[in-house]
């Protein structure tokens, strides 16, 4: 039965969504499919950037350390990155730029320089290893590479096709000098710049081994942000109505990397609509996470569920005043039900919420929140008004039935447009009604709530890093001592899961478990590498069609670890 504060956000999506309203949507044709659009969605990224940052330009933005920049200064720095990037560089439109870069005000300006200059920013997962950004910069054709001391250092010896223009962090027109020019290079691509338009290209791990680029037009990123504003404002008008609407600036800790597609699209881009503040942690940690929501009065927090339960959890928790903050979201991984009780009497002035979105999706999917989600904590919520149709679909691709497990499917206008270079996976992808392949598998239930219950890839979520289970066997097996293994995700409080593997040996080869891992920390980022290693002392039991039966050895090896 729906709750009173479901009744509350369809009345209000009907008023905010209806002919002449701000989200008032309109029939549009992707993918051969008739599905909804904001009619007055900006035109493309850099749109958006000009108009909130021009709107809210006297409101700090970013406080980055020392650093507290305006949105106008913030959009004044990006416009002197674009023209850099256009007259010192040479980019193009279309031009693939990269970023590997931890988190800082100067990644932020870099990435808004790259959109507004016409060039599709590549995210580039900061915690890679030189060899793996090699890869991604070389996948996806990058022309320019933007990385920070620490990421150069890395990619140092590799064999890489793009230019590596060294960048750093502190003030803007020092950290970016490299890039930075006077010009009106910005100004001039709003007048070239649309939906179609390529934007983005994040990486995603999947069953597939080596990460794919998820590439997006600016339609797609538009229309996750805006989407995600949509709901911020329907809610916002729900706590009004019944006088708990926050009294000071919105504001965020952005603990999350901005490489990922939670950082990007709900944290950092919805911010230029709500005027909302970001604080920047370079690295994560509870204590200091404490500190900063009450120095800087942060209403809004989200990041993996650890970190919710970490802070809750935390011993001088009660030493702090946040009664400011509001909201506790998770997203990137299951959040267990007993953290959600736990959560909410460590912060009773605020709510947890857990949100559900993909890569693919530009981050769009469902949410469940305030009073919902404590009636519900196994789910993740309804599909998000009012862009997302969701399907639970069968191995044939029929629509299954209230309560019945298939695959959870997701159509909006938000959804990427393909794999870069990478047809077949990109066709593999989506049904022919242009629904996306989540490979999650879940089922919805009377009220439109979803229930995930496994999934579909061979993957395991750390924490809220997607890990290929075959990436990490195809760099055991570059160990020339392995004849054999398997890779499993196993059960952490902590974390949600961790990687586990299983090898064995060529007759008369020798590597120990703890070799191993010193070897693959060489070859992959550091959170892939196995926290469990066995040698197997003979092979590994094998299906039918002579592959790894990856269940069994799991269920013999797994039993033996105790979770803490």
């Amino acid at each position: 039965m729906p709750t009173e504060l479901d009744k509350d956000i369809e009345r209000i999506t009907s008023a905010v969504t209806a002919p002449g309203q701000m989200f008032e949507t309109v029939p549009m044709t992707r993918r051969g499919v008739e599905m909804p659009a904001f009619k007055n969605a900006p035109p493309s990224v850099a749109h958006y950037f000009a108009h909130f940052a021009n709107e809210k330009k006297d409101e700090l933005f970013l406080v980055d350390g020392d650093l507290r920049l305006t949105f106008g200064q913030v959009y004044g720095a990006a416009a002197c990155v674009a023209h850099g990037l256009a007259t010192t560089h040479g980019l193009k439109k279309g031009d693939r730029v990269g970023i590997a870069a931890r988190n800082s005000a100067n990644w932020i300006i870099a990435y808004m320089g790259t959109l507004m200059a016409g060039g599709c920013a590549t995210l580039l997962n900061g915690w890679w290893t030189g060899e793996e950004l090699a890869y991604g910069i070389n996948l996806c054709e990058c022309s320019l590479v933007l990385a920070d001391p620490q990421r150069a250092k890395r990619m140092e010896g590799e064999e890489i096709a793009a230019k590596v223009v060294v960048i750093d962090h502190g003030v803007p027109a020092e950290g970016l000098a490299p890039i930075w020019a006077q010009g009106d290079t910005a100004m001039k691509m709003l007048g070239e710049l649309g939906p179609d338009d390529l934007a983005t290209i994040l990486y995603t791990s999947g069953s597939t081994g080596n990460p794919k680029g998820a590439f997006s037009d600016h339609l797609g990123v538009v229309t996750g942000t805006m989407n995600y504003v949509a709901q911020t404002a329907m809610i916002l008008q729900v706590l009004t109505e019944r006088g708990e609407a926050p009294t000071v600036q919105p504001s965020a800790l952005v603990a999350v990397p901005l490489f990922h597609v939670t950082g990007e699209i709900p944290l950092f881009l919805q911010s230029f609509a709500l005027g909302r503040k970001l604080v920047l942690m370079p690295k994560w940690d509870p204590r200091e996470a404490l500190c900063l929501l009450e120095k800087e009065q942060i209403t809004y927090f989200v990041g993996v569920p650890l970190m919710s339960y970490e802070m809750a959890t935390h011993p001088e928790r009660d030493s702090f005043d946040l009664s400011s903050c509001k909201s506790f979201a998770a997203g990137g991984a299951p959040r267990p039900p007993e953290h959600v009780t736990k959560i909410k009497q460590a912060f009773p002035e605020g709510f947890p919420l857990l949100g559900y979105g993909l890569t693919e999706t530009n981050a769009v999917g469902c949410g469940n929140l305030n009073e919902n989600y404590m009636a519900k904590p196994g789910s993740t919520g309804m599909p998000s008004k009012p862009m997302v149709d969701m399907a639970i679909l069968d191995e044939d691709g029929n629509k299954l039935a209230v309560g019945e497990v298939g695959e959870i499917c997701i159509r909006s206008v938000a959804n990427f447009l393909g794999y870069w270079k990478n047809e077949e996976a990109t066709a593999a992808a989506y049904t022919d009604d242009a629904y996306f392949r989540t490979g999650d598998l879940g089922y919805l239930d009377e009220d439109n709530y979803l229930f995930i219950v496994d999934r579909k890839k061979d993957i395991i979520i750390r924490g809220g890093e997607n890990i290929s289970c075959i990436e990490v066997e195809e760099a055991i097996y570059a160990h020339p001592a392995v004849a054999e293994c398997s890779v499993f995700g196993v059960p952490d409080e902590r974390l949600g899961e961790i990687v586990a593997a299983v090898y064995f040996t060529h007759k008369g080869q020798d590597v120990q478990p703890d070799e191993l891992q010193d070897y693959l920390r060489e070859h992959i980022a550091s959170y892939k590498v196995p926290a469990h290693v066995w040698r197997a002392s003979d092979h590994l039991p094998r299906l039918g069609t002579q592959k790894v039966d990856k269940r069994s050895v799991k269920a013999t090896y797994a039993p033996s670890i105790t979770a803490v």
